[in-house]
C-alpha cells in the first residue's frame, strides 16, 4: 500500500509495556496504517485525536482519568469521523458494547497476539475502505428511500406545492417516512455542497448516498440531489437534534476532506413542526449555506439571526462565560454553546479562529491558572483546590497540573513554602 493511502492511527493504553509492544511490533504499514501517536491515559489520547485527527483510535477500555467509553463519547463530539477500536478484557466486553453508537468499528479481547492484532487491523482497514468508497461511488438506494425522497422533493423545492398538511402526513406514513399516528417529529433541512480547492462546486449525485448513510447513524431522514446540492430532510425531536445534529454536521465535512481531499459547506435550517413548512426551512438552509465559510464548514441559520452570535464578539462572550463556569466539572463545548444560544459547531469555529485555541485547551488553561492562584495564595487542601477547579478526581487534577505547570501541586506548594521561609538577605 502506498504511503499516501495509509490510514492514521493513535494508540492509547495505560499498560506501558503493552502499549510500547503494540507500537513497535505491529507491522503498521503492511496493515494499511501509519502510527501518529500514543498515549497512556484518556486525556492525552483525546488531545492527540484533536491534534492529529486520526482515522482510527485504538484504545483500552479501562483508562486512567477518562475511561474508554467516555473517551469514545468525547471523541465523537470533536472528531466524529474517527473510528474507534476497543482493546478489552473479557469482563469489560458487555460494558464496551454500550458504546456502539460512538463509531466503534471493532472489539478485541485481551490477550491478543501481534499476529491477531495485525489480522484485525487489516479487517478494520477494509471497513474504512468501504466508508471512503461511499464518497467515491454511488451506493445502491432502497426503493423505499427513493420513494421518500420523491415525496419530499416538491415539498422542499416548490413554493407553490398544492398539498395540505393532512394529505402530506397521510402519504408520509404510506411511504414509511413516518411510523404511525403517534409519530409527530419536527423537521430540519440540511443542504450540503462539495467544493474543490478553488471553491468550484463539485457536488455529484452519488454524494446523496454518502450523506444518507451518515444521517442514518444519528437521525431519521431522506436526501436528494438538486441544483448542485444534496438536500436532506432530517426528522427528530428536540433531544435528537440537540444530541446528534451538530455531530452529523461535523462528520460530513470531515469525511469529505479525508475521503475526497475536498471541502464541504453545509447550511442548516431551524426546526419546523410541519411538512408544509419544509420550503421555508429549505430557504433558511440555502441562506445559511450562502453565508458558510467559503473554505468549508457548517453554518446554522440560528447562529446568524441574533447580534453578538458571530466573530470576536461571540469569542469574547465565550471566554467570559468559561471564566464564570470553569469550576463546573460538567462544562463542555456543548453545554457552553447552550448557554450562548449557538450551535457547538459555530462556537468551536469562532473560538479556534479568534482565540487561536480549542475549547478543551482553553478550559484546561483557565483551570490550571486558577489552581496555581489558589496554591499560591490560599491554605486550601489540594483536594479542595481540585474541586474548585472543576475536577472530581484529585489524581486527574494532579496529572493535569504537572503536565501544565511542570511540577505537581504538592511540589509547588512545598517550593513556595520554602521560599517564604528563606531569610531576607
Amino acid at each position: 500500500m502506498e504511503t499516501k493511502n495509509l490510514y492514521t492511527v493513535v494508540v492509547a493504553d495505560d499498560e506501558d509495556e503493552l502499549r510500547d509492544a503494540v507500537c513497535r511490533m505491529v507491522p503498521w504499514e503492511e496493515c494499511g496504517f501509519k502510527l501518529v501517536g500514543s498515549a497512556s491515559n484518556g486525556l492525552d489520547a483525546l488531545q492527540l485525536v484533536e491534534r492529529y485527527e486520526p482515522d482510527l483510535l485504538l484504545t483500552d477500555i479501562r483508562m486512567p482519568f477518562i475511561s474508554g467509553i467516555e473517551l469514545a463519547r468525547q471523541v465523537r463530539e470533536i472528531r466524529p469521523a474517527t473510528n474507534i477500536a476497543f482493546l478489552s478484557g473479557y469482563d469489560d466486553f458487555q460494558y464496551a458494547k454500550q458504546a456502539i453508537q460512538y463509531n466503534i468499528i471493532s472489539y478485541m479481547l485481551k490477550p491478543l497476539t501481534t499476529e491477531g492484532l495485525a489480522a484485525e487491523l487489516r479487517a478494520i482497514r477494509q471497513k474504512i475502505d468501504a466508508q471512503f468508497a461511499l464518497f467515491r461511488q454511488a451506493p445502491p438506494r432502497a426503493d423505499a428511500q427513493e420513494q421518500r425522497a420523491a415525496f419530499l422533493m416538491p415539498l422542499v423545492l416548490d413554493k407553490y406545492a398544492d398539498t395540505d398538511e393532512e394529505q402530506a402526513v397521510v402519504y408520509a406514513r404510506r411511504c414509511g417516512l413516518l411510523n404511525g399516528v403517534g409519530d409527530q417529529p419536527h423537521y430540519i433541512v440540511m443542504v450540503s455542497m462539495v467544493q474543490d480547492a478553488e471553491g468550484a462546486n463539485r457536488t455529484a449525485p452519488p454524494f446523496v448516498g454518502a450523506v444518507d448513510t451518515l444521517v442514518s447513524k444519528y437521525l431519521r431522514g431522506a436526501s436528494f440531489y438538486a441544483s448542485g446540492k444534496v438536500v436532506s430532510v432530517l426528522l427528530g425531536n428536540g433531544y435528537d437534534f440537540e444530541e446528534y445534529l451538530h455531530i452529523l454536521a461535523d462528520e460530513i465535512p470531515q469525511m469529505v476532506t479525508r475521503a475526497l481531499g475536498r471541502r464541504c459547506r453545509i447550511g442548516v435550517s431551524r426546526p419546523t413542526p410541519s411538512l408544509t413548512g419544509l420550503n421555508n426551512a429549505y430557504d433558511e438552509a440555502v441562506e445559511a449555506l450562502r453565508q458558510a465559510d467559503a473554505s468549508g464548514g457548517v453554518q446554522f441559520i440560528g447562529d446568524l439571526s441574533t447580534a453578538g452570535k458571530g466573530g470576536r464578539a461571540l469569542c469574547r462572550r465565550a471566554l467570559e462565560t468559561l471564566a464564570q463556569h470553569y469550576m463546573d466539572p460538567n462544562l463542555s463545548l456543548v453545554s457552553l454553546s447552550g448557554m450562548l444560544d449557538v450551535s457547538p459547531n459555530h462556537l468551536s469555529a469562532c473560538i479556534k479562529k479568534y482565540a487561536g485555541e480549542t475549547f478543551m485547551n482553553l478550559l484546561i488553561h483557565k483551570r490550571m491558572e486558577a489552581a496555581r492562584e489558589l496554591l499560591t495564595n490560599s491554605g486550601l487542601k489540594i483536594q479542595d483546590i481540585a474541586a474548585r477547579c472543576g475536577y472530581t478526581d484529585q489524581h486527574y487534577f494532579s496529572y493535569c497540573f504537572k503536565k501544565y505547570c511542570g511540577e505537581s501541586p504538592g511540589a509547588m506548594r512545598r517550593r513556595l513554602g520554602a521560599q517564604k521561609e528563606e531569610p531576607a538577605s
